[in-house]
């Protein structure tokens, strides 16, 4: 019996190719909003969750509470006397200063202006781990370098930062004085770091003479068994003090790495839900529309529905003909949206990693495809179980008298 009724319904929408169509349509541009959403973010969600477990949740940040990015504001600073007192503080297991300042770059007659990074070189290894960077070309600095410089991974594409990549014993002039490339650093997924410039300390202090042992940020990590929260809270106050300033007009915040991530997801949380609500809107039109279309269907087989309540069908098969028709179509534009959402996204990820943001790759768990499929096949049982009882309803003895 069942058989029978799914052959009708598909004989059904068969007949009716316009009208299943446009049905169609309007739920997998709904899903195909959502999967695509979904799968930025979830890819984002993955990305700040794998640098969390490479980089470490044992690292803490010193910066500058004001506004400006750290190096930008020349009223701020950490000294070297700060990063001697930190590093003293019981729980701290190492800390490093960073020196931020934007310079000028000439390679081959074209000129930018980015970020160097000054790095004290006993701490190499220490802040390649906290920003969860390693060489993948060349080789590291060394103590005893100078006039030399590692570069962020954009230097090696085309395009991106110069016309044509750098290339291992390059010439780049930096602030006007020659340095030499010895090695690149792997990618980290966004521009702003990916294009970044890494000296030693000392040639940084050369470029800006005024800012020696003035840092624009440090690095910290706590010792093994130790609560970075505590421990974050213990450097706060006690640096307050040694600084002499009063509470709550700290010139710094102190901030755990795993504070930073989990601010960095909460944005995106609220970002994608957003999106998402704006997505539903064309979900509820697609269910208003399954509504429509089966209330039509129900007008123009009244007499078909007399007929089969006659010769034997119950209320419960006019219902399942309905419900299943519906489901059926949310079904079809469930699988469509997925498909194209899938594309769209690809696509979409492919062009972000090309400008430099791999961290906008998106990802397809399974849970994902089975969740929209789900949310599309319920939302058209949904959609269609009122129209689905006012079927069933029909007195047969009306019915076959019906005329359209």
């Amino acid at each position: 019996m069942k058989e029978d009724l799914i052959k009708y319904v598909l004989s059904n929408l068969s007949h009716r190719k316009t009208r299943s169509f446009l049905t169609i349509l309007s739920i997998l541009i709904g899903v195909m909003a959502i999967f695509t959403i979904l799968s930025f973010g979830m890819g984002i969600k993955n990305y700040i969750n794998v640098l969390g477990q490479e980089a470490g949740t044992d690292k803490l940040f010193i910066q500058n509470k004001g506004v400006g990015a750290p190096g930008m504001d020349d009223t701020f600073f950490i000294s070297d006397k700060d990063i001697k007192f930190v590093g003293k503080i019981k729980g701290v297991n190492n800390v490093a200063g960073m020196y931020y300042k934007p310079v000028s770059l000439k390679y081959k007659n074209q000129q930018k202006y980015e970020m160097a990074a000054g790095m004290n070189l006993k701490d190499i290894r220490f802040v390649e781990e906290a920003f969860n960077i390693d060489i993948i070309n060349g080789r590291r600095l060394k103590d005893i370098d100078k006039d030399k410089v590692v570069l962020g991974y954009l230097y090696t594409k085309e395009n991106k930062i110069f016309k044509s990549p750098v290339s291992l014993n390059d010439k780049l002039y930096i602030n006007g004085k020659r340095f030499k490339v010895v090695g690149f650093y792997s990618e980290v997924g966004n521009p702003q770091d990916d294009s970044n410039v890494y000296l030693n300390t000392a040639e940084v202090e050369g470029l800006y003479p005024e800012i020696k042992d003035k840092f624009g940020a440090a690095i910290v990590r706590a010792d093994k068994n130790i609560n970075p929260k505590e421990i974050a809270g213990k450097i706060t106050e006690k640096l307050r003090k040694f600084r002499g300033e009063k509470e709550g007009q700290e010139t710094f915040f102190v901030q755990t790495f795993e504070e930073v991530l989990n601010t960095f997801n909460n944005i995106i949380s609220i970002l994608n839900g957003i999106l998402i609500i704006i997505a539903l809107v064309s979900v509820i039109v697609a269910s208003v529309n399954i509504m429509n279309t089966m209330y039509t269907s129900i007008l123009e087989r009244t007499q078909e529905i007399g007929i089969m309540k006659a010769i034997g069908a119950q209320n419960k098969d006019i219902m399942f003909i309905f419900i299943f028709e519906s489901a059926l179509l949310g079904f079809i534009g469930g699988v469509i949206g997925i498909v194209l959402g899938y594309i769209i996204s690809s696509i979409g990820g492919a062009i972000a990693i090309n400008a430099g943001f791999a961290m906008l790759k998106p990802i397809f768990p399974w849970q994902l495809i089975v969740a929209n499929l789900l949310g599309a096949t319920l939302l058209g049982s949904i959609s269609g179980y009122f129209p689905a009882k006012r079927a069933s309803m029909i007195n047969p003895a009306e019915a076959v008298k019906y005329d359209e």
